[in-house]
C-alpha cells in the first residue's frame, strides 16, 4: 500500500513539477516552433533530441527510485521514508535536476532557440540555491550521518566516474525515519 501511494504521489508530482518546468514553460517560450535554418543544424537537432530522450529516461528512473527504494515521493510534502542512494544516485546526488536541465537544453538545441538556454541557466541557478538552502539541510536533519556520509562520497552536480557503494560510508540498509 505504501508503494502504491508513493507511486501515485510521484506521478502527480512528475506531471506537475518537471512537467511544467521542462514541458509547459519551454512550450510557452517557444510554442515548439523551431528557428529557421541556418540556426538549426541537423547535428544540433539530433544532439538535442538525444538529450531530451536521455533526460526523460533519467528522470523516470530517478522517480522510480523514490517509489521503490525510498517509499515516498520527491515532493517535500510526502518525502521518502528512506534515503535514496541507488541507481543514478550512486553517481550523482541530483540526477532529477540534471535530467530536467538536459531536457530543457535538449529542446534548445533541437529547436535552435537560445531563449531556452537562458531559461536553462535560470533553472540551474534556482535549483542550486534551492538545493543548498533547503534540500541539503532538510536531508541532513532527516537522515543525519547517513546523509552526511553520502554527501561526502557523491558529488552534487558532476557524476562520479565509478558508482558509489553504500559500504563506502552509509549503511547498506538505510533506516526508516
Amino acid at each position: 500500500m505504501r508503494t502504491a501511494r508513493a507511486a501515485a504521489g510521484s506521478i502527480v508530482f512528475l506531471v506537475v513539477v518537471p512537467g511544467v518546468v521542462a514541458g509547459v514553460a519551454p512550450w510557452l517560450l517557444t510554442r515548439r516552433r523551431a528557428a529557421e535554418p541556418p540556426f538549426v543544424l541537423l547535428p544540433f537537432r539530433i544532439a538535442g533530441l538525444l538529450l531530451v530522450v536521455v533526460g526523460v529516461l533519467a528522470l523516470l528512473h530517478a522517480f522510480a527510485r523514490f517509489v521503490v527504494e525510498g517509499l515516498g515521493t520527491p515532493a517535500p510534502v510526502a518525502p521518502t521514508e528512506r534515503l535514496v542512494v541507488g541507481g543514478l544516485y550512486r553517481y550523482v546526488r541530483n540526477p532529477m535536476y540534471l535530467a530536467v536541465g538536459a531536457v530543457i537544453v535538449g529542446q534548445a538545441l533541437a529547436l535552435g532557440r537560445p531563449i531556452l538556454l537562458l531559461y536553462a541557466l535560470a533553472f540551474a541557478l534556482a535549483v542550486a540555491v534551492f538545493v543548498r538552502a533547503y534540500e541539503e539541510p532538510a536531508l541532513l536533519r532527516r537522515f543525519g550521518e547517513e546523509y552526511a556520509a553520502y554527501k561526502r562520497a557523491v558529488p552534487p552536480w558532476w557524476p562520479r566516474r565509478d558508482p558509489w557503494e553504500p559500504e563506502d560510508g552509509v549503511p547498506a540498509e538505510p533506516t526508516a525515519r
